[in-house]
């Protein structure tokens, strides 16, 4: 039997993410979202959280493009002269690599956002990243060292099958196919590192050539071609309307009518027909 999680990601961004995320969780076929903790409506949706019994709720750890939980002068490295942190994942990513102080740095802030979310009273159903920041090998070390301590169970696998992906999309064959080379061997030693720690994972997850744009189109055909075994993740940034500020989605991002397309009842009406087993990342080793 096919086991599906769906998962909102960036829960607590705004009331709009947090609105979607609930209706969706309680009309159609969202199992999980992934709470920014340092973010504007991080309150809201940990209320709304707590009125949704049966949501995987989860850690999404943001080291790029997002808020810190520590004050600047704790981490200067990771924060631009605004306070936030720095937009681009790929400076950070070198440098953390290179230097000692800045693993520092990032260990104490991802240790701060932990505690915000123990605080919440909320269980711990998994971790995910923001731009899947988390698969970083300093950020891997990183949890492997802080799960005995927080309980992690559950880490997002950002690994995508090219053949799978083609097959329901069959579109942008070269950027699937490139998008997979480079990081596959590291995916899969990311997997072991997390397992020799306890840590258990998706065995594939899809969306990522469409962030921003899981329609219903595009949701329909992962859906009528998921792999019989295994766990699949299918991601996505839901929102009720969009909004304009700092901490907003990109304004390209079809965010409405991604909430559309979870939010459906008769996608779930299809899952049951179709015996696919909606689960949380909880539901994993269940």
């Amino acid at each position: 039997m096919p086991r599906l999680i769906v998962t909102a990601d960036d829960f607590g961004l705004a009331e709009p993410v947090n609105e979607a995320v609930e209706q969706a969780f309680s009309e159609g076929i969202l199992s999980c979202a992934s709470l920014m903790v340092t973010a504007p409506g991080a309150a809201d949706a940990v209320r709304r959280a707590r009125r949704l019994p049966g949501l995987g709720v989860g850690l999404h750890l943001v080291l790029v493009d997002g808020r810190p939980a520590l004050p600047p002068e704790q981490i200067p490295d990771l924060v631009a002269a605004d306070g936030r942190f720095h937009p681009g994942e790929v400076g950070i990513g070198v440098r953390l690599f290179l230097h000692a102080e800045l693993r520092r740095q990032a260990e104490a802030e991802l240790r701060a956002q932990f505690e915000l979310f123990r605080a919440t009273g909320l269980g711990l159903d998994h971790v995910t990243g923001h731009h899947h920041f988390h698969q970083h090998p300093s950020v891997v070390s990183i949890l492997m060292r802080l799960a005995p301590e927080y309980g992690i169970k559950y880490v997002r696998l950002p690994l995508e099958p090219f053949r799978v992906s083609w097959r329901a999309q069959r579109n942008r064959p070269g950027e699937r196919l490139l998008a997979g080379l480079g990081v596959v061997p590291r995916l899969l030693r990311m997997r072991q590192r997390l397992a020799s720690a306890g840590i258990s994972c998706n065995d594939r997850m899809f969306g990522l050539l469409e962030s921003g744009r899981m329609t219903s189109e595009c949701l329909d055909r992962y859906l009528h071609c998921l792999p019989s075994q295994g766990v699949s993740e299918i991601y996505c940034h839901p929102a009720t309307r969009k909004w304009r500020g700092a901490d907003a989605l990109p304004w390209e991002y079809r965010c409405v009518d991604e909430f559309e397309a979870i939010a459906d009842p008769r996608r779930r009406h299809y899952l049951e027909q179709a015996d696919i087993r909606l689960i949380p990342y909880a539901g994993i080793n269940a």
